[in-house]
């Protein structure tokens, strides 16, 4: 009896509190640098724009350790990003953005989207993910063209 009782808290807690490991992460501010180490002194490696998606590797304070799309290692400062929704990024050279869901839908105004640009998942439907930019443009885009976290 003991023994399951372990069992099911252990199970609860793992539950309740979210693994670091490959954690998902989106960059929640208008922009935030990445760099090579965990504060301010260490140069910075890339600009990232707002719902760029990041998975997180570590945490050291109120730094985090994360991999981008390309699978670069970078430290971001944790007021920066957010875990409460998912974020999306351009792998491809370009990606077209639908009115709907499919490829019978027309284009949207600003589409094609080009490689490396973000936004934050709104819904997911099939292979077709509706996303919005960070002006508040919205339209979907064909799953396998992005990299979601």
């Amino acid at each position: 009896m003991y023994i399951r009782s372990v069992a099911a808290i252990t199970l609860v807690i793992s539950l309740a509190i979210p693994s670091t490991e490959a954690f998902a992460l989106c960059v929640s501010s208008a922009y935030a640098n990445l760099r090579q180490g965990p504060s301010t002194n260490y140069e910075k490696t890339w600009e990232v724009l707002k719902y760029t998606p990041l998975k997180l590797l570590r945490k050291k304070g109120k730094w985090l350790r994360v991999k981008d799309l390309e699978g670069d290692i970078h430290w971001v400062f944790s007021p920066l990003v957010t875990s409460r929704y998912k974020c999306a990024m351009i792998k491809d050279e370009k990606a077209n953005i639908r009115k709907g869901p499919g490829t019978n839908y027309k284009q949207v105004e600003e589409s094609p989207g080009k490689q490396y640009y973000s936004y934050k998942v709104l819904k997911i439907k099939g292979d077709w993910v509706k996303v919005t930019d960070e002006f508040g443009t919205n339209g979907w885009i064909f799953k396998p063209l992005l990299w979601i976290q």
